[in-house]
């Protein structure tokens, strides 16, 4: 049964600017081994090629179809909803490049729906508009909810706050389809040509990557290189099927035996 990865990359393969050492060989061995993966991101901010070359500086040469976004999975999924729909995006590059790709159309007024993505170009009076679109009747949908990391210093709210204020003055709940949702989990495993039992996510956190493989069945492996350490593991009531310390330590051959 052939078999493939679904990765995640900040915490997995790199921490914020810099290579967990190994990870480069370990995806040098999945290309050798004509092995199947993706680098599954919620940022919805960059484009593929944009993950291209930002690996790429760190020596792992991929291509842009071993990169599944958020924003990716985002587009995907409104195509399905309401194809050649119209949004009104509090995002940037990588989610309007995707929206454009399926069909959409960047709108002003009365949009179908309000997409909320990871930037720093949007302002107050932007959200504003946004709130007026959805009380019309447009429906909200985030890209992600991935939490702030409560760091000084740090540039980007995560989308988890921006999207509770708008659900504040709206009274409405966003749609979330970055993991742990289902829809990024399934999407991106049929994007890389596999079924549940065939695929294996590798991720740094207990409550986004591993909890959305377990809900859908997929092998799960735990690295204590990026958010989640050992000590907390008990905490949950579920667990990944392999914990290492880093990919660099992960025996390519018990995990591909996995389930």
């Amino acid at each position: 049964m052939k078999k493939g990865f679904l990765i995640d990359m900040d915490g997995v393969i790199y921490g914020n600017d810099t290579l967990i050492p190994g990870a480069d060989k370990f995806i040098a061995t999945l290309q050798k081994e004509g092995i199947p993966f993706l680098f599954m991101t919620n940022n919805s901010q960059r484009t593929p090629l944009d993950t291209v070359n930002k690996v790429g500086r760190m020596g792992i040469k991929i291509k842009e179809e071993n990169v599944y976004t958020s924003a990716m999975a985002t587009a995907t999924f409104l195509s399905f909803m309401k194809p050649n729909g119209t949004a009104y995006v509090l995002g940037e590059g990588g989610l309007i490049t995707s929206l454009l790709h399926n069909g959409y159309t960047m709108a002003n007024h009365h949009p179908d729906f309000v997409v909320v993505g990871e930037g720093r170009n949007f302002t107050l009076e932007m959200v504003n508009n946004a709130v007026d679109m959805i009380l019309s009747g447009a429906k909200l949908i985030a890209t992600n909810l991935d939490p702030s990391p409560k760091k000084k210093g740090w540039a980007n709210l995560g989308i988890k706050a921006i999207v509770a204020m708008i659900e504040e003055a709206t009274g409405k709940k966003a749609f979330s389809v970055g993991k742990p949702s289902p829809v990024m989990m399934r999407s991106a495993r049929k994007y890389l040509g596999l079924e549940a039992r065939e695929t294996i996510i590798i991720g740094d956190t207990m409550d986004t990557d591993i909890l959305g493989g377990v809900q859908l069945g997929y092998t799960t492996i735990l690295t204590l290189s990026g958010v989640s350490k050992k000590e907390v593991l008990g905490d949950y009531a579920f667990k990944p099927d392999m914990v290492v310390h880093s990919v660099a330590e992960l025996d390519l051959e018990k995990a591909l035996a996995l389930k």
